[in-house]
Formats: structure tokens, sequence, C-alpha cells
């Protein structure tokens, strides 16, 4: 068996689109991955990002928001930015890291009640979904 690929997922918060970016990758890269998730500002996991996640049968319910300082000496394979703001902030990794950047909406920005705020989250989640099914795909496919 070979290692697994090392990925670690940034978003300025780390409290939706990184969050939900591991778990889904947790989910759709299985054994092959080791993922984990970092903030440039870490603050913490939105409770809507975790029911988002639980409509999917993804629970992120145990997962906590954690620095990129926690990260910097550490490998990685790759690292996807998941926000602009990320990824010109994100340091310089050791090793034979590729960087990967994917603008998302920032669902914590969304206004309106609940099921308003909700719906926004829920459609981030399908379109990081979506790159990161392409990406295992791919990835799978230069290992």
């Amino acid at each position: 068996m070979t290692d697994p690929i090392r990925v670690l997922i940034l978003c300025t918060g780390n409290s939706a689109r990184s969050q939900m970016a591991e778990g889904l990758l947790r989910q759709l890269g299985g054994d092959c991955f080791e993922v984990a998730s970092a903030g440039v500002s870490p603050t913490s996991v939105r409770s809507e990002a975790i029911a988002a996640m639980h409509e999917i049968g993804i629970d992120i319910s145990t997962q906590h928001s954690k620095s990129v300082d926690e990260f910097v000496e550490r490998e990685f394979d790759y690292v996807i930015t998941v926000c602009d703001n990320a990824n010109e902030l994100c340091p310089v990794f050791p090793g034979h890291t590729q960087r990967i950047h994917w603008s998302f909406e920032d669902p914590a920005l969304a206004q309106g009640d609940e099921s308003d705020r909700l719906a926004v989250f829920r459609r981030v989640r399908d379109e990081i979904g979506a790159r990161l099914r392409e990406f295992v795909v791919e990835t799978a496919n230069h290992q």
C-alpha cells in the first residue's frame, strides 16, 4: 500500500469552507488521503456548516478550527486554499508541496434568516464537493 496523499485545506477562519472540504475529502478519498484543515485567522466551526454536512451524512461536529501555524513544519503533497484571503496569506510549506487555489463564496457572510443562510452553505458545500470529486479522480490517476 502506498502512503496516503497529504492534503491541507486552508481558508481564513477555518469555520466553514475548509471544514466542509475536510469532511468531504475524508469521505470521498477514504484511506488514500490524509486530510487536515486550518485557517490564517481561526475562529470556530459554524453551526450552519455542521448542519449542511449532516444533511449529506458527514459529521464534522467534532472538528475544530486550527491555525495554519500548527502545520507549517509539516510536509503536504497539496495545500488547497478555498478563499482568496488564505491564498494571499498562505505560508510556504517545506518539501514538494503543490499549491492549488479555488475561490468559493464565504457562506458565513450570507444574509437572511436561518433557512436563507443554510441554503448558501448547501450551495457552497456542493460546489466544494464537485471540485473535490474531480481532484480525487485526477490525483488517483497520477499516483
